[in-house]
């Protein structure tokens, strides 16, 4: 697809742009790895600069061969150079044909925009996601980096689909994480202490419906950080508490709006950084040992998420803390630097209390590994288990600070620094030919941006 913007621009450059005779600037980028004829020298990749300049000297966008990635990078900078015309036109061209790119790298999109300005139709977007979803985003995001502008815009909205206590419950964590210094201990607090968290959170607490709060949830909730509150809106509080229908001096905020269509159901791709909702009907298919896949909308699972990377950290003891005892699960990996998204799926539970000095190999037919189609990865590979007594290998507890999942020796991650982030020592290989094919091509040996475990579970 081509975006031509012939309409604001006085008149078609592209053949002086082309004319390497007459010019007065030779713009130099990335370490003169690259040069071009024009007037500016921004600090940008040339590939985008290229685009760029395209833009400028005649009026035409190709988007044809690039990847979505470069597509948002190319819309954020040219509503750094004011180029107001282009910049919106990719953020329609981005939630009118990369909805599904969006969702899927939610997290990364949703932070980005908020700490820019004028990407107003992707802040609704976003939101009329989070409205319905705010517990699974935030489950799912750092939140800690959450932008303050990002909160307040969702928690002034009216028609959150969530209980209010639950979202007091957020604005506090979030309040506390900017703080690292607060003590953890409630009981350990000064009176300096609930002022930080007062004054940082200074934005968000006028937006909190504290008369629709249950009595219970107000005892239990909001009265530990009452002194974070103004001392009228507290007076009014308790009194609500008892006489809920006597005058009350604070503003009242009404209580949110309840949707009146069903939800729809929750897909894949709003709870995972990973994969989206075609990737999860793929490797539905695949547990049911099928030859077509089966359409995003009758998928036969729900997946549920019991393990985050970027949540609940990268160390190797974790994966057998949080997922011991958990059958039917899969892990996907996202591979640092490059499209790739490779993984697993364990029909059996995984054991951490493996004593003694030698590890145990796990037997099943019917686990396999794979590599998903992503990005500039054409197509997804499936590889079920071969050597059916060597499917999975569960790690002895003195190895559990090193390995984590292990799949044959098809693909593992494994760490001598405790954490798949750091090193790059997991890897994928098939010289045991303990799987069918190999998943990987770029590289044996890689660290990972995120890797997330699910707890697969059929509908009833």
């Amino acid at each position: 697809m081509s975006l031509k913007f012939f309409e604001k621009l006085s008149q078609n450059f592209i053949e002086l742009l082309n004319d390497k005779d007459d010019y007065n600037v030779v713009v130099e980028v990335e370490n003169k790895e690259k040069s071009f004829t024009a007037h500016s020298n921004p600090g940008i990749s040339f590939k985008i600069f290229e685009f760029i300049l395209k833009y400028v000297y005649g009026g035409i966008v190709n988007l044809e061969k690039v990847e979505t990635r470069f597509i948002f990078d190319l819309m954020l900078i040219a509503n750094e150079f004011e180029l107001e015309e282009l910049s919106k036109k990719l953020e329609t061209f981005l939630i009118e044909d990369k909805a599904s790119w969006l969702k899927t790298h939610f997290s990364f999109v949703y932070c980005t925009i908020f700490f820019k300005e004028n990407f107003k139709d992707l802040e609704n977007f976003c939101n009329d996601i989070v409205v319905k979803y705010l517990n699974l985003i935030f489950d799912n995001l750092n939140f800690a980096s959450l932008p303050e502008s990002a909160l307040v815009s969702l928690i002034k909205r009216g028609d959150l689909q969530m209980k209010e206590v639950e979202i007091w419950d957020y604005v506090i964590k979030w309040g506390i994480t900017q703080n690292p210094t607060l003590p953890t201990n409630l009981g350990d607090w000064t009176k300096e202490n609930f002022l930080t968290l007062k004054t940082t959170l200074q934005q968000c607490l006028p937006h909190i419906c504290y008369f629709h709060i249950t009595n219970i949830e107000i005892y239990d909730k909001v009265k530990p950080y009452k002194k974070i509150l103004d001392k009228q809106l507290w007076e009014d509080i308790k009194q609500h508490l008892v006489a809920p229908d006597r005058p009350k001096k604070s503003n009242i905020l009404p209580a949110r709006s309840v949707l009146n269509t069903e939800l729809p159901p929750r897909t894949i791709e709003l709870f995972s950084t990973i994969i989206s909702e075609n990737h999860a009907a793929e490797i539905s298919s695949w547990i049911d040992r099928k030859t077509t896949t089966y359409s995003t909308t009758n998928i036969p699972y729900k997946f549920e998420l019991i393990l985050c990377g970027t949540r609940d950290g990268f160390a190797s003891q974790t994966f057998w803390d949080i997922c011991h005892g958990h059958a039917c699960t899969f892990i996907v990996a996202k591979v640092k630097g490059t499209d790739e998204i490779i993984g697993g799926y364990n029909p059996l539970a995984w054991n951490n209390t493996l004593d003694g000095n030698s590890d145990e190999w796990m037997e099943t037919k019917d686990s396999f590994i794979f590599s998903l189609k992503n990005g500039s990865i054409q197509n997804s590979i499936l590889s079920r288990v071969k050597k059916t007594n060597c499917a999975i290998l569960y790690v002895r507890k003195n190895n559990q600070k090193y390995y984590g999942p292990y799949f044959g020796f098809g693909f593992s991650l494994y760490s001598r620094k405790s954490n798949f982030n750091l090193d790059r020592l997991s890897y994928c290989s098939n010289f045991s030919n303990l799987y069918e094919k190999r998943i990987k091509t770029s590289s044996d040996r890689f660290s990972i941006d995120n890797y997330e475990v699910f707890k697969v579970i059929r509908k009833s």
